[in-house]
């Protein structure tokens, strides 16, 4: 029984993975107009960049497909009884999958939309706190960049707020934290840009 639940769950963790790798915003250029999008606007593969080079639908089409496919992953993990930490594992894996997907040469997007997506669907009421915090740190620093880094990095302290479990607290720090740390560049020019 142990050895059938372990099994489950590594394939779980490879699955999260492949699905963090089907890159939405790759995809959807390539269909919309046939074009690289790692090749045009700013070479990213998120959202932004597609709504820059494809215009609105490319925008809403690959801010949901980001957010869908960490939302089905950890969605699956509930619906499969999985426990709250195995969940935030394949939270952790579907993340990595998109910052480094196998199929585009470990070269994929930034994580925000499917951070955002994993968030809600594992714990809806720390998203609604992030949201606030975003909102919030916007209206000081106006920078969706700086807001976003910020209220990312307090995930896990809101849902420790609430839960009270610190393996799941501490799960959520490497998922914050890579998507922080993907936005380094991001960081840089904004630094750059203030000087």
């Amino acid at each position: 029984m142990i050895i059938q639940m372990e099994f489950e769950w590594a394939l779980y963790l490879i699955a999260s993975y492949l699905v963090g790798c089907i890159m939405t915003g790759f995809l959807v250029a390539k269909l919309i107009k046939g074009v690289d999008l790692r090749l045009l606007g700013s070479g990213n593969i998120g959202a932004r960049n597609a709504g820059r080079v494809l215009g609105p639908s490319g925008f809403v089409l690959t801010l949901a497909g980001d957010i869908l496919k960490a939302a089905a992953v950890v969605w699956a993990g509930i619906q499969f009884q999985f426990p709250p930490y195995i969940q935030l594992l394949g939270f952790l894996a579907v993340i990595i999958g998109h910052l480094y997907p196998i199929f585009l040469r470990f070269h994929g997007g930034k994580g925000v939309a499917s951070f955002i997506g994993g968030m809600i669907v594992f714990h809806p009421i720390s998203a609604v706190l992030v949201a606030a915090a975003f909102l919030l740190f916007y209206g000081i620093k106006r920078s969706l960049t700086v807001a976003g880094l910020f209220a990312f990095a307090l995930t896990p302290f809101f849902y420790w707020l609430f839960e009270k479990q610190w393996l799941e607290t501490l799960l959520l720090i490497p998922i914050s934290f890579l998507v922080v740390y993907v936005q380094k560049e991001d960081i840089k020019e904004r630094i750059k840009i203030t000087e």
